[in-house]
Protein backbone atom coordinates (compact mmCIF):
# COMPACT_ATOMS: atom_id res chain seq x y z
CA UNK A 1 0.00 0.00 0.00
CA UNK A 2 2.92 2.52 0.60
CA UNK A 3 4.48 2.13 -2.73
CA UNK A 4 1.12 2.66 -4.38
CA UNK A 5 0.00 6.25 -5.77
CA UNK A 6 -1.69 7.96 -3.45
CA UNK A 7 -5.88 8.00 -3.71
CA UNK A 8 -5.27 11.37 -2.32
CA UNK A 9 -2.59 13.94 -1.89
CA UNK A 10 -2.53 17.12 0.04
CA UNK A 11 0.17 19.75 -0.18
CA UNK A 12 0.74 22.56 2.17
CA UNK A 13 -3.00 23.65 2.55
CA UNK A 14 -3.62 26.51 4.19
CA UNK A 15 -6.76 27.87 5.64
CA UNK A 16 -7.65 31.59 7.90
CA UNK A 17 -10.47 32.77 9.64
CA UNK A 18 -9.55 35.00 11.97
CA UNK A 19 -6.37 33.23 12.94
CA UNK A 20 -4.86 30.41 10.99
CA UNK A 21 -6.65 27.21 11.13
CA UNK A 22 -4.80 25.14 9.00
CA UNK A 23 -0.98 25.85 8.05
CA UNK A 24 1.27 24.12 5.46
CA UNK A 25 -0.83 21.01 6.63
CA UNK A 26 0.14 18.25 3.82
CA UNK A 27 -1.12 14.55 3.99
CA UNK A 28 -1.91 11.29 1.86
CA UNK A 29 -4.52 8.74 1.82
CA UNK A 30 -4.16 4.98 0.13
CA UNK A 31 -6.75 3.19 -1.40
CA UNK A 32 -8.00 1.10 0.58
CA UNK A 33 -7.08 2.70 4.00
CA UNK A 34 -8.30 4.29 6.79
CA UNK A 35 -6.39 7.45 7.70
CA UNK A 36 -7.42 9.01 11.55
CA UNK A 37 -6.78 12.60 12.38
CA UNK A 38 -6.43 13.53 16.13
CA UNK A 39 -5.81 16.63 17.60
CA UNK A 40 -7.59 19.17 20.32
CA UNK A 41 -10.78 20.71 19.04
CA UNK A 42 -9.37 23.52 16.97
CA UNK A 43 -6.81 21.46 15.97
CA UNK A 44 -8.28 22.00 11.90
CA UNK A 45 -9.43 18.31 11.47
CA UNK A 46 -13.19 19.54 10.64
CA UNK A 47 -11.95 22.49 8.76
CA UNK A 48 -9.47 20.15 6.47
CA UNK A 49 -12.95 17.58 5.92
CA UNK A 50 -14.67 20.90 5.12
CA UNK A 51 -12.41 21.92 2.19
CA UNK A 52 -12.16 18.38 0.81
CA UNK A 53 -15.97 17.81 0.71
CA UNK A 54 -16.48 21.32 -1.06
CA UNK A 55 -18.53 23.18 2.09
CA UNK A 56 -15.18 25.31 2.66
CA UNK A 57 -13.07 27.58 -0.04
CA UNK A 58 -9.18 26.96 0.97
CA UNK A 59 -6.99 30.04 0.74
CA UNK A 60 -3.92 27.76 -0.85
CA UNK A 61 -1.89 24.82 -1.17
CA UNK A 62 -2.53 21.89 -3.54
CA UNK A 63 -5.49 18.73 -3.28
CA UNK A 64 -4.67 15.96 -6.08
CA UNK A 65 -7.55 13.39 -5.95
CA UNK A 66 -6.61 10.27 -8.23
CA UNK A 67 -3.78 12.30 -10.10
CA UNK A 68 -6.70 14.65 -10.86
CA UNK A 69 -6.74 18.30 -9.10
CA UNK A 70 -9.42 18.54 -6.59
CA UNK A 71 -11.17 21.77 -5.68
CA UNK A 72 -14.88 21.62 -5.40
CA UNK A 73 -17.04 24.53 -5.42
CA UNK A 74 -19.82 22.53 -3.30
CA UNK A 75 -20.77 19.72 -1.39
CA UNK A 76 -22.53 18.12 -4.85
CA UNK A 77 -19.54 18.69 -6.78
CA UNK A 78 -17.64 16.87 -4.23
CA UNK A 79 -19.85 14.20 -4.16
CA UNK A 80 -20.07 13.53 -7.75
CA UNK A 81 -15.99 12.96 -7.55
CA UNK A 82 -16.59 10.66 -5.10
CA UNK A 83 -15.83 12.31 -1.71
CA UNK A 84 -18.34 11.78 0.52
CA UNK A 85 -18.90 13.07 4.47
CA UNK A 86 -20.76 12.21 7.62
CA UNK A 87 -20.48 15.73 9.40
CA UNK A 88 -20.28 15.30 13.53
CA UNK A 89 -23.21 18.63 13.54
CA UNK A 90 -26.16 16.35 12.17
CA UNK A 91 -27.91 17.70 8.37
CA UNK A 92 -31.07 15.70 8.99
CA UNK A 93 -34.39 17.63 7.92
CA UNK A 94 -36.39 16.80 10.70
CA UNK A 95 -39.96 17.08 8.15
CA UNK A 96 -38.39 14.94 5.83
CA UNK A 97 -38.85 10.86 5.78
CA UNK A 98 -35.86 8.89 6.59
CA UNK A 99 -35.84 7.51 3.15
CA UNK A 100 -35.56 11.13 1.69
CA UNK A 101 -32.80 12.53 3.88
CA UNK A 102 -30.81 8.84 2.90
CA UNK A 103 -31.16 9.83 -0.86
CA UNK A 104 -31.72 13.52 -0.69
CA UNK A 105 -30.51 15.01 -4.44
CA UNK A 106 -30.68 11.37 -5.80
CA UNK A 107 -34.53 10.38 -5.35
CA UNK A 108 -35.88 7.87 -8.09
CA UNK A 109 -37.95 9.45 -10.10
CA UNK A 110 -40.10 8.80 -13.43
CA UNK A 111 -41.86 11.30 -15.67
CA UNK A 112 -41.32 13.70 -12.93
CA UNK A 113 -43.13 11.91 -10.17
CA UNK A 114 -41.29 10.22 -7.21
CA UNK A 115 -40.99 6.60 -6.76
CA UNK A 116 -41.85 6.05 -3.35
CA UNK A 117 -42.46 2.07 -3.68
CA UNK A 118 -38.58 2.24 -4.85
CA UNK A 119 -37.26 4.81 -2.54
CA UNK A 120 -38.91 2.44 0.02
CA UNK A 121 -36.80 -0.59 -0.99
CA UNK A 122 -33.74 1.11 -1.54
CA UNK A 123 -33.88 3.10 2.23
CA UNK A 124 -34.84 -0.81 3.91
CA UNK A 125 -31.49 -1.97 2.00
CA UNK A 126 -29.65 0.96 3.65
CA UNK A 127 -30.93 0.74 6.70
CA UNK A 128 -30.43 -2.62 7.13
CA UNK A 129 -26.58 -1.94 6.24
CA UNK A 130 -26.57 0.29 9.65
CA UNK A 131 -28.49 -1.98 11.85
CA UNK A 132 -31.59 -0.26 10.99
CA UNK A 133 -33.28 -2.62 9.08
CA UNK A 134 -36.53 -2.50 11.37
CA UNK A 135 -37.12 0.71 10.90
CA UNK A 136 -39.89 2.14 8.92
CA UNK A 137 -38.51 4.42 5.92
CA UNK A 138 -41.31 6.57 5.81
CA UNK A 139 -40.96 7.65 9.24
CA UNK A 140 -40.16 11.31 9.58
CA UNK A 141 -36.32 11.88 10.81
CA UNK A 142 -37.09 13.93 13.41
CA UNK A 143 -38.93 11.46 15.54
CA UNK A 144 -35.77 9.65 15.73
CA UNK A 145 -33.41 10.37 18.27
CA UNK A 146 -29.43 12.09 17.60
CA UNK A 147 -27.90 8.24 17.64
CA UNK A 148 -30.25 7.10 15.48
CA UNK A 149 -30.16 10.07 12.84
CA UNK A 150 -26.58 9.84 13.35
CA UNK A 151 -27.22 6.40 11.45
CA UNK A 152 -29.64 7.71 8.96
CA UNK A 153 -26.51 9.97 7.64
CA UNK A 154 -23.91 7.30 7.97
CA UNK A 155 -26.70 5.07 5.38
CA UNK A 156 -26.81 8.07 3.25
CA UNK A 157 -23.03 8.21 2.62
CA UNK A 158 -23.02 4.30 2.20
CA UNK A 159 -25.58 4.00 -0.02
CA UNK A 160 -23.33 5.96 -2.48
CA UNK A 161 -20.74 5.54 -4.84
CA UNK A 162 -17.83 6.66 -2.93
CA UNK A 163 -14.51 6.75 -3.44
CA UNK A 164 -12.93 8.81 -0.46
CA UNK A 165 -15.21 8.48 2.46
CA UNK A 166 -14.70 11.11 5.39
CA UNK A 167 -16.59 10.58 9.09
CA UNK A 168 -16.11 12.74 11.41
CA UNK A 169 -16.87 11.69 14.77
CA UNK A 170 -19.49 8.87 13.55
CA UNK A 171 -19.37 7.24 16.67
CA UNK A 172 -20.54 10.37 19.43
CA UNK A 173 -23.99 9.23 19.88
CA UNK A 174 -23.45 5.40 18.88
CA UNK A 175 -23.59 2.49 21.49
CA UNK A 176 -20.89 -0.28 21.28
CA UNK A 177 -23.49 -2.63 18.88
CA UNK A 178 -23.71 0.16 16.29
CA UNK A 179 -19.98 0.80 16.39
CA UNK A 180 -19.18 -2.63 15.61
CA UNK A 181 -21.76 -2.62 12.96
CA UNK A 182 -20.03 0.59 11.38
CA UNK A 183 -16.59 -0.92 11.85
CA UNK A 184 -17.73 -3.91 9.38
CA UNK A 185 -19.53 -1.69 7.14
CA UNK A 186 -15.45 0.03 7.31
CA UNK A 187 -13.91 -2.82 6.38
CA UNK A 188 -16.24 -3.60 3.57
CA UNK A 189 -15.37 -0.57 1.79
CA UNK A 190 -11.43 -0.89 2.42
CA UNK A 191 -11.62 -4.29 0.34
CA UNK A 192 -13.86 -2.12 -2.16
CA UNK A 193 -10.39 0.05 -2.14
CA UNK A 194 -12.10 3.23 -0.79
CA UNK A 195 -10.03 5.78 1.32
CA UNK A 196 -11.60 6.88 4.72
CA UNK A 197 -10.60 9.33 6.65
CA UNK A 198 -11.61 9.30 9.93
CA UNK A 199 -11.92 11.97 12.56
CA UNK A 200 -12.19 11.06 16.24
CA UNK A 201 -11.43 11.53 19.51
CA UNK A 202 -11.71 8.47 20.83
CA UNK A 203 -8.57 6.67 20.91
CA UNK A 204 -9.69 2.63 21.49
CA UNK A 205 -11.48 2.85 18.58
CA UNK A 206 -8.83 4.51 16.25
CA UNK A 207 -6.06 2.07 17.54
CA UNK A 208 -8.57 -0.65 16.47
CA UNK A 209 -10.24 0.50 13.16
CA UNK A 210 -7.24 2.51 11.87
CA UNK A 211 -3.82 1.77 9.45
CA UNK A 212 -2.59 5.22 10.36
CA UNK A 213 -2.99 7.98 12.36
CA UNK A 214 -1.77 11.29 11.79
CA UNK A 215 -1.51 13.79 14.76
CA UNK A 216 -2.49 17.55 14.42
CA UNK A 217 -2.08 20.53 16.57
CA UNK A 218 -2.84 24.37 15.25
CA UNK A 219 -3.60 23.75 11.91
CA UNK A 220 -0.08 21.63 11.49
CA UNK A 221 0.33 17.90 10.70
CA UNK A 222 2.90 16.89 13.65
CA UNK A 223 3.49 13.56 13.36
CA UNK A 224 2.03 10.45 11.57
CA UNK A 225 2.22 6.92 12.80
CA UNK A 226 1.36 3.08 11.95
CA UNK A 227 -1.60 2.36 14.32
CA UNK A 228 -0.31 -0.84 15.33
CA UNK A 229 2.74 1.25 16.70
CA UNK A 230 1.43 3.96 18.97
CA UNK A 231 0.58 4.95 22.40
CA UNK A 232 -2.68 7.06 23.35
CA UNK A 233 0.15 8.36 25.41
CA UNK A 234 2.31 9.47 22.42
CA UNK A 235 -0.86 10.52 20.61
CA UNK A 236 -2.38 12.80 23.53
CA UNK A 237 1.20 14.17 24.17
CA UNK A 238 1.79 15.46 20.19
CA UNK A 239 -1.96 17.11 20.49
CA UNK A 240 -1.21 18.55 23.51
CA UNK A 241 2.84 19.27 23.48
CA UNK A 242 3.01 17.75 26.57
CA UNK A 243 1.61 14.94 29.09
CA UNK A 244 -1.44 15.28 30.67
CA UNK A 245 -1.34 15.53 34.10
CA UNK A 246 -2.13 12.14 36.07
CA UNK A 247 -5.45 12.28 37.51
CA UNK A 248 -5.72 12.96 41.73
CA UNK A 249 -6.84 10.26 43.70
CA UNK A 250 -10.28 10.11 44.37
CA UNK A 251 -11.29 11.87 47.81
CA UNK A 252 -14.98 10.31 48.60
CA UNK A 253 -17.69 13.35 48.66
CA UNK A 254 -20.22 13.88 51.04
CA UNK A 255 -23.60 13.15 50.05
CA UNK A 256 -26.23 15.81 51.35
CA UNK A 257 -29.76 15.84 50.49
CA UNK A 258 -32.41 14.48 48.17
CA UNK A 259 -32.17 17.21 45.25
CA UNK A 260 -33.97 15.90 43.17
CA UNK A 261 -36.88 13.08 43.08
CA UNK A 262 -38.51 11.74 40.24
CA UNK A 263 -41.65 9.76 40.67
CA UNK A 264 -43.93 7.79 37.97
CA UNK A 265 -42.22 10.13 35.13
CA UNK A 266 -44.32 8.95 31.95
CA UNK A 267 -43.63 10.56 28.72
CA UNK A 268 -45.06 8.34 25.65
CA UNK A 269 -43.91 4.67 24.92
CA UNK A 270 -40.26 6.29 25.26
CA UNK A 271 -40.64 7.62 29.64
CA UNK A 272 -42.33 4.47 30.89
CA UNK A 273 -43.21 5.00 35.26
CA UNK A 274 -39.88 6.19 35.55
CA UNK A 275 -38.78 6.97 39.27
CA UNK A 276 -35.41 7.65 40.98
CA UNK A 277 -33.39 10.27 43.39
CA UNK A 278 -30.34 12.04 43.12
CA UNK A 279 -28.82 13.61 46.12
CA UNK A 280 -26.73 17.03 46.51
CA UNK A 281 -22.83 16.13 46.27
CA UNK A 282 -24.09 12.87 44.31
CA UNK A 283 -23.28 12.12 40.51
CA UNK A 284 -25.41 9.66 39.08
CA UNK A 285 -25.04 8.30 35.66
CA UNK A 286 -27.62 6.77 33.02
CA UNK A 287 -26.86 4.16 30.53
CA UNK A 288 -28.94 2.85 27.65
CA UNK A 289 -28.97 1.68 24.50
CA UNK A 290 -30.17 4.84 21.71
CA UNK A 291 -33.96 4.98 21.93
CA UNK A 292 -33.64 3.50 25.59
CA UNK A 293 -35.47 6.97 27.02
CA UNK A 294 -32.45 8.38 28.56
CA UNK A 295 -32.89 11.57 26.68
CA UNK A 296 -36.24 11.67 27.03
CA UNK A 297 -36.43 11.17 30.60
CA UNK A 298 -33.84 14.27 30.95
CA UNK A 299 -35.91 16.38 28.29
CA UNK A 300 -39.43 15.75 30.14
CA UNK A 301 -37.89 16.38 33.62
CA UNK A 302 -36.88 19.71 31.97
CA UNK A 303 -40.06 20.53 30.56
CA UNK A 304 -38.42 20.36 27.22
CA UNK A 305 -41.05 17.43 25.94
CA UNK A 306 -44.53 17.18 27.28
CA UNK A 307 -44.56 14.43 30.05
CA UNK A 308 -48.28 13.06 30.61
CA UNK A 309 -47.82 11.88 34.17
CA UNK A 310 -45.51 11.83 36.90
CA UNK A 311 -44.10 14.10 40.26
CA UNK A 312 -41.30 16.23 40.32
CA UNK A 313 -39.72 17.21 43.62
CA UNK A 314 -36.42 19.98 43.98
CA UNK A 315 -35.52 19.10 47.73
CA UNK A 316 -38.96 18.06 49.40
CA UNK A 317 -40.31 20.86 47.23
CA UNK A 318 -43.41 19.62 44.31
CA UNK A 319 -42.49 21.56 41.38
CA UNK A 320 -44.29 21.81 38.04
CA UNK A 321 -42.46 21.90 35.08
CA UNK A 322 -44.47 23.05 31.66
CA UNK A 323 -41.81 24.39 30.45
CA UNK A 324 -37.58 24.85 30.38
CA UNK A 325 -38.65 28.44 32.10
CA UNK A 326 -40.23 26.33 35.10
CA UNK A 327 -37.15 24.09 35.06
CA UNK A 328 -34.83 27.10 35.56
CA UNK A 329 -36.82 28.76 38.47
CA UNK A 330 -36.68 25.61 40.54
CA UNK A 331 -33.07 25.24 39.64
CA UNK A 332 -33.16 22.84 36.81
CA UNK A 333 -30.52 23.23 33.95
CA UNK A 334 -29.62 20.81 31.02
CA UNK A 335 -26.84 20.16 28.85
CA UNK A 336 -28.68 18.72 25.64
CA UNK A 337 -27.82 15.78 23.90
CA UNK A 338 -27.76 18.21 20.26
CA UNK A 339 -26.39 21.36 21.19
CA UNK A 340 -26.74 22.07 17.54
CA UNK A 341 -30.14 22.19 17.30
CA UNK A 342 -31.27 22.50 21.46
CA UNK A 343 -28.10 24.57 22.99
CA UNK A 344 -27.16 26.87 20.57
CA UNK A 345 -27.63 30.33 18.70
CA UNK A 346 -25.15 29.47 16.00
CA UNK A 347 -24.80 33.18 14.32
CA UNK A 348 -24.29 34.84 17.95
CA UNK A 349 -21.37 35.20 19.85
CA UNK A 350 -19.97 33.88 22.62
CA UNK A 351 -20.58 36.15 24.88
CA UNK A 352 -24.15 36.31 23.93
CA UNK A 353 -24.66 32.15 24.03
CA UNK A 354 -22.94 32.29 27.25
CA UNK A 355 -24.95 34.88 29.10
CA UNK A 356 -28.47 33.98 27.56
CA UNK A 357 -29.54 32.34 30.59
CA UNK A 358 -28.28 35.07 33.06
CA UNK A 359 -29.71 38.08 30.99
CA UNK A 360 -31.73 39.64 33.99
CA UNK A 361 -28.41 39.54 35.97
CA UNK A 362 -27.35 41.64 33.23
CA UNK A 363 -29.86 44.08 32.92
CA UNK A 364 -30.09 47.38 35.30
CA UNK A 365 -33.13 48.39 35.40
CA UNK A 366 -34.49 50.03 32.70
CA UNK A 367 -33.70 47.43 30.88
CA UNK A 368 -30.56 47.80 28.94
CA UNK A 369 -28.18 45.01 28.80
CA UNK A 370 -24.48 45.48 30.94
CA UNK A 371 -22.32 44.38 28.32
CA UNK A 372 -19.09 45.17 30.55
CA UNK A 373 -21.11 42.94 32.68
CA UNK A 374 -21.44 40.59 30.21
CA UNK A 375 -17.66 39.70 29.05
CA UNK A 376 -16.96 39.46 33.22
CA UNK A 377 -19.10 36.70 33.30
CA UNK A 378 -18.21 35.08 30.01
CA UNK A 379 -14.49 35.96 30.21
CA UNK A 380 -14.58 34.25 34.34
CA UNK A 381 -16.95 30.90 33.10
CA UNK A 382 -15.24 30.32 29.56
CA UNK A 383 -11.70 30.61 31.17
CA UNK A 384 -12.49 28.17 33.59
CA UNK A 385 -13.94 25.75 30.56
CA UNK A 386 -10.35 26.63 28.37
CA UNK A 387 -12.68 27.77 25.61
CA UNK A 388 -10.63 28.23 22.59
CA UNK A 389 -11.30 31.20 20.62
CA UNK A 390 -10.12 34.65 18.55
CA UNK A 391 -12.57 37.04 21.10
CA UNK A 392 -15.37 36.42 22.81
CA UNK A 393 -17.40 38.31 20.35
CA UNK A 394 -16.52 35.49 18.30
CA UNK A 395 -19.56 33.63 16.48
CA UNK A 396 -19.98 30.27 17.86
CA UNK A 397 -20.71 28.70 14.28
CA UNK A 398 -17.40 29.54 13.49
CA UNK A 399 -15.85 26.95 16.89
CA UNK A 400 -14.86 23.69 16.38
CA UNK A 401 -17.67 21.26 18.22
CA UNK A 402 -15.65 20.82 21.47
CA UNK A 403 -15.80 24.64 22.32
CA UNK A 404 -19.03 25.04 21.50
CA UNK A 405 -20.20 22.08 24.12
CA UNK A 406 -18.07 23.88 26.48
CA UNK A 407 -19.78 27.48 25.82
CA UNK A 408 -23.13 24.89 26.61
CA UNK A 409 -21.53 24.02 29.77
CA UNK A 410 -20.40 27.13 30.95
CA UNK A 411 -23.95 29.21 30.30
CA UNK A 412 -25.11 26.66 33.02
CA UNK A 413 -22.25 27.39 35.65
CA UNK A 414 -22.92 30.73 34.90
CA UNK A 415 -26.61 30.38 36.43
CA UNK A 416 -25.64 28.65 38.81
CA UNK A 417 -28.62 25.63 39.12
CA UNK A 418 -28.76 23.29 42.21
CA UNK A 419 -29.19 20.47 40.18
CA UNK A 420 -27.66 19.85 36.23
CA UNK A 421 -28.48 17.34 33.96
CA UNK A 422 -26.05 16.63 31.33
CA UNK A 423 -26.91 14.45 28.55
CA UNK A 424 -23.92 13.34 26.45
CA UNK A 425 -21.49 16.02 27.48
CA UNK A 426 -18.12 15.16 26.13
CA UNK A 427 -19.52 13.98 22.84
CA UNK A 428 -17.11 15.40 20.11
CA UNK A 429 -14.65 16.66 22.89
CA UNK A 430 -11.14 15.69 22.58
CA UNK A 431 -8.99 13.45 25.37
CA UNK A 432 -7.24 16.69 26.59
CA UNK A 433 -10.77 18.45 27.11
CA UNK A 434 -12.66 15.49 28.70
CA UNK A 435 -10.66 15.88 31.47
CA UNK A 436 -11.43 19.30 32.07
CA UNK A 437 -15.28 18.34 32.38
CA UNK A 438 -14.53 15.08 34.00
CA UNK A 439 -13.02 17.17 36.73
CA UNK A 440 -15.90 19.83 36.66
CA UNK A 441 -18.64 17.57 37.21
CA UNK A 442 -16.60 16.25 39.81
CA UNK A 443 -16.00 19.89 41.33
CA UNK A 444 -19.61 21.04 40.66
CA UNK A 445 -20.60 17.82 42.71
CA UNK A 446 -17.87 18.73 45.73
CA UNK A 447 -19.77 22.31 45.19
CA UNK A 448 -23.16 20.30 46.81
CA UNK A 449 -24.74 20.06 43.30
CA UNK A 450 -26.76 17.22 42.13
CA UNK A 451 -25.87 15.74 39.00
CA UNK A 452 -26.81 13.52 36.26
CA UNK A 453 -24.95 12.21 33.88
CA UNK A 454 -26.29 10.68 30.19
CA UNK A 455 -23.41 9.13 28.07
CA UNK A 456 -23.16 6.18 25.18
CA UNK A 457 -19.48 5.48 26.95
CA UNK A 458 -19.80 2.86 29.69
CA UNK A 459 -16.16 3.42 30.72
CA UNK A 460 -17.04 7.28 31.12
CA UNK A 461 -19.97 6.36 33.12
CA UNK A 462 -18.12 4.01 35.55
CA UNK A 463 -15.23 6.54 35.93
CA UNK A 464 -17.42 9.47 36.49
CA UNK A 465 -20.56 8.27 38.80
CA UNK A 466 -21.59 7.35 42.35
CA UNK A 467 -24.26 5.44 41.07
CA UNK A 468 -25.61 4.03 37.87
CA UNK A 469 -29.07 3.38 36.72
CA UNK A 470 -29.39 1.73 33.42
CA UNK A 471 -32.66 2.37 31.13
CA UNK A 472 -34.33 -0.31 28.18
CA UNK A 473 -37.40 0.21 26.16
CA UNK A 474 -38.14 3.35 28.77
CA UNK A 475 -38.03 1.71 32.14
CA UNK A 476 -35.12 1.80 34.61
CA UNK A 477 -33.86 -1.88 34.42
CA UNK A 478 -31.12 -1.92 36.97
CA UNK A 479 -29.13 0.22 39.61
CA UNK A 480 -25.74 -0.17 40.17
CA UNK A 481 -23.26 1.22 42.89
CA UNK A 482 -19.21 1.11 42.14
CA UNK A 483 -19.09 -2.44 43.85
CA UNK A 484 -21.82 -4.05 41.70
CA UNK A 485 -21.28 -2.85 38.38
CA UNK A 486 -19.57 -4.63 35.39
CA UNK A 487 -20.15 -4.18 31.95
CA UNK A 488 -21.58 -7.17 31.34
CA UNK A 489 -24.11 -6.67 34.13
CA UNK A 490 -24.58 -2.69 32.58
CA UNK A 491 -25.03 -4.25 29.21
CA UNK A 492 -27.31 -7.18 30.21
CA UNK A 493 -29.75 -4.77 32.11
CA UNK A 494 -29.47 -2.34 28.38
CA UNK A 495 -30.87 -5.65 26.82
CA UNK A 496 -33.27 -6.83 29.23
CA UNK A 497 -36.70 -4.64 27.97
CA UNK A 498 -35.90 -5.75 24.64
CA UNK A 499 -35.55 -9.38 25.67
CA UNK A 500 -38.69 -8.64 27.92
CA UNK A 501 -40.82 -7.61 25.36
CA UNK A 502 -39.89 -10.56 22.89
CA UNK A 503 -40.45 -13.09 25.57
CA UNK A 504 -44.33 -11.59 25.73
CA UNK A 505 -44.62 -11.37 21.88
CA UNK A 506 -43.62 -14.94 21.69
CA UNK A 507 -46.02 -15.95 24.74
CA UNK A 508 -48.70 -13.81 23.48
Amino acid sequence: MANAAPLLQVTRLQKSYNVPVLVDFSFTLQRGEVHALVGSNGAGKSTFARILSGLTERDGGDIQLEGRPHNPASKREAEHAGVIMVLQELNVIGTMSIAENIFLNRLPRRSGFLRFANLHEEARHALARVGLGTVDPATPAGYLGVGQQQLIEIAGALSQNCRLLILDEPTAALTDPEIEQLFGNIRQLQKEGVGIIYVSHRMDEIRRIADRITVMRDGRAVATHQASDVTPTKLVRGMVGHDLPERKSEVARPMGEVALRVRNLQAGERVRDVSFEVRRGEILGIAGLIGSGRTETLRAIFGADAKDSGEIFVGEKPVVIRSPSDALRAGIGLVPEDRKQDGLLLPQSIRVNTTLSTIARHASAGGWLDTRAEIKTTESFCGRLQVQSASHEQAIGELSGGNQQKVVIARWLARDCRVLLFDEPTRGIDVAAKHTIYQLLRDLAGEGKAVVVVSSELMELMTLCDRLLVMSQGCITAEFTPDEWTQEKITRAAFSGYLDRKKSAINS
